[in-house]
């Protein structure tokens, strides 16, 4: 469960670096129903928020970085970016952005694991993070797909101080680690990380990635809606046990999402 008290170690803002950031909120929109606040002039505005029922969800700027693609980029929160930023360095990842301040709002980083999945940091200032998590069109859980699962848990563990739990998926589908946020009990776990070969990575060119789960009410009906919009579906929608029905989504710049809509009980 993701909370908007957003502990040292939890998930608590994502935006998406797009290439053509209309369009971009013009899809997200018809499939989540978010509602777009440029910030600048006009709807060319080069980022904005995204809004869910009035209140904030996400951010999207416009991609920049040269041979990047389009993704979501997950923060993490911390209580120091400049520790998190030294523990990166000594635990063999690399720091992309170093740390810097947005006023009294808070401070960022952005990182890379030693095998390359990016993500990053948010110290909080007046802004904790995302007004809404864990309900219906907003960020229900985190995950990361990494060719080697023990060198990611020695990582994060080190960095973020995250706990794991091993779970068999079912039908001999591997093993699947759950992340719970250091010193938290287990209902406040926040995300997972599943091993995959690095040829089933290819949208990161065989790199780690970290994705988000959006909570949907309707799975098929989110799954047909990105689809109208131009989107498509890499896996699902299909039920999976104790879980919900999961969907993975494309945008139409390949930024890759999941929708869920949980079990009930």
């Amino acid at each position: 469960m993701i909370t908007t008290d957003f502990v040292p170690g939890s998930p608590c803002w994502l935006d998406l670096g797009a290439p053509d950031v209309p369009a971009a909120a013009a899809f997200y929109g018809g499939v989540f129903g978010w509602e777009y606040e440029p910030m600048g002039e006009g709807e060319a505005a080069d980022g904005g928020m995204f809004r869910k029922d009035g209140q904030v969800v996400a951010g999207l700027g416009r991609l920049t970085e040269e041979g990047a693609r389009s993704a979501w980029m997950i923060y993490y929160s911390v209580p120091d970016a400049d520790a998190t930023t030294r523990a990166v360095e000594r635990a063999g990842g690399t720091v992309r952005v170093a740390p810097r301040d947005y006023g009294e709002v808070g401070r960022t980083a952005q990182y890379s694991d030693p095998l390359g999945g990016q993500f990053a940091v948010w110290q909080p200032g007046t802004v904790k993070g995302a007004e809404r998590v864990d309900e219906p069109g907003s960020l229900f859980w985190t995950e990361l797909y990494t060719p080697d699962a023990a060198a990611a848990k020695r990582f994060y563990g080190d960095v973020l101080g995250w706990w794991f739990s091993d779970m068999e998926l079912p039908g001999g589908g591997g093993t699947y680690s759950l992340v719970t946020p250091a010193g938290q009990p287990e209902e406040r776990m926040h995300g997972g990380l599943m091993e995959m070969p690095a040829e089933n990575l290819a949208l990161a060119q065989g790199r780690p990635y970290w994705h988000p789960v959006f909570h949907v009410e309707d799975c098929d009906a989110a799954v047909a809606r990105a689809t109208a919009h131009g989107g498509s579906v890499q896996m699902g929608p299909e039920d999976a046990e104790g879980v919900g029905r999961l969907a993975v989504c494309l945008d139409p710049s390949n930024a890759d999402f999941v929708v869920l809509t949980p079990s009930r009980g």
